[in-house]
């Protein structure tokens, strides 16, 4: 089974945010059939993380969209210039961005090791 397409998955993710209550909106739209996604969470005191796709090698099935953490509990400007960073890499990306003080984001996290 191959993964759902990036564009369909965001659609669905942002659908699921506002059903669960988090406020979330599309900041970025990349590549609809295999762009990578990012999620930027404000926690809303100063603070930012940002997930991003979990390296392969994590990822147990070609259908599963698991994430990881690249980066927890920084400043928001510590965010942008990540995201900077990696549009120079990859211009293709999604980045989806969610205001929640509790840190929920509905990812599925992929496990180490």
């Amino acid at each position: 089974m191959s993964r759902l397409r990036s564009d369909f998955w965001v659609s669905a993710y942002l659908r699921r945010c506002a059903i669960e209550g988090l406020d979330a909106v599309l900041r970025r739209r990349g590549a609809a059939e295999a762009g990578a996604v990012f999620v930027k969470i404000d926690h809303l005191d100063g603070t930012a993380s940002l997930y991003g796709p979990a390296p392969q090698v994590l990822v147990e099935s070609e259908s599963e969209r698991l994430f990881t953490a690249v980066l927890v509990g920084v400043t928001p400007l510590d965010v942008e210039e990540k995201i900077k960073r990696e549009m120079k890499f990859d211009s293709d990306l999604w980045l989806v961005e969610i205001d929640t003080r509790d840190g929920r984001h509905l990812l599925d996290l992929a496990r180490d090791g």
